[in-house]
């Protein structure tokens, strides 16, 4: 148990005093046992020190994890595995797409739209019903970055035009990030009536909790694999954990064959039916 007031310090640089409920609720959350999350909670504790980052508490809670059972860890590691995703936005609009389409959405994505001004590039196209939804998928590799007002600007514009060429569609927008959104992209969102989801927004239905309900997970969640092979993976435009489950012969394609592939196929396989606990 933490006895002395310790300060953490935030991916954007603002600090906050160290709570241990998060940290146990994190843990439970992926799987953890309460056997296994108190002794996790009692190792931490005692290599905290004022102004640790969040990126060191992480790195030293998925260690832990790891030693206990991998696909747990790789759990926990989800937010990171998609900030992996690498500079290019292409892998995150695919898994975007992939997770819509688990809730029943028709999604295709990089269309041409054409507006009653311009045509707009976007980045997916959701269709449920007589709705459309058009997706900005805003993709950051650094975790304190934000989508600030000028996104929502833009893309209230663009939402605009193409309703114009269809008024009597229900036609929606929505932008999606995978970190967080400022406060004032939020309160204009919430005055046009644009719809935001980001990685710990709305409170309910957010990215992490949308995701884990859809037990979607990224091939760059695994621990098995190497940066390089994962890069590989993805310009192979293989995004999900689940096509490795489906087809062990896409490890071959990367390079990796043998007991080393067996034990990606392990994990990939533990991950994707995570839910008991170790």
């Amino acid at each position: 148990m933490i006895v002395t007031p310790i300060h953490i310090t935030k991916a954007d640089g603002t600090t906050e005093p160290f709570d241990e409920s998060k940290l146990r609720a994190s843990l439970q959350r992926v799987g953890a046992s309460d056997e296994a999350t108190e002794e996790i909670l009692h190792e931490i504790g005692g290599e905290l020190y004022d102004g640790i980052s969040t990126s060191e508490i992480f790195t030293r809670a998925f260690a832990h994890l790891r030693d206990h059972r991998r696909g747990v860890a790789a759990k926990y590691s989800l937010k990171r595995a998609i900030l992996d995703f690498g500079p290019s936005g292409f892998p995150f609009e695919a898994y975007m797409a992939e997770l819509f389409r688990v809730e029943g959405y028709h999604a295709i994505i990089d269309q041409i739209v054409q507006g009653t001004c311009v045509e707009h590039e976007v980045d997916v196209v959701l269709t449920k019903g007589d709705v459309t939804t058009y997706v900005e998928a805003k993709f950051h590799n650094t975790a304190g970055f934000k989508t600030d007002l000028k996104t929502t600007l833009y893309v209230k514009a663009r939402i605009d035009d193409l309703k114009a060429v269809a008024p009597k569609r229900h036609i929606r927008g929505l932008i999606v990030t995978n970190t967080k959104f400022t406060s004032k992209a939020v309160q204009y969102a919430t005055c046009e009536g644009l719809d935001l989801l980001a990685w710990e927004y709305p409170r309910e239905g957010n990215l992490h909790d949308r995701i884990d309900t859809a037990k979607l997970y990224p091939i760059t969640a695994l621990t098995t694999l190497t940066r390089r092979e994962k890069t590989a993976l993805l310009s192979q435009k293989i995004v999900l954990c689940a096509a490795i489950v489906t087809d062990k012969g896409i490890l071959k394609q990367v390079g990796v064959t043998g007991q080393r592939a067996e034990s990606v196929f392990d994990e990939a396989q533990a991950l994707c039916a995570s839910g008991k606990d170790i």
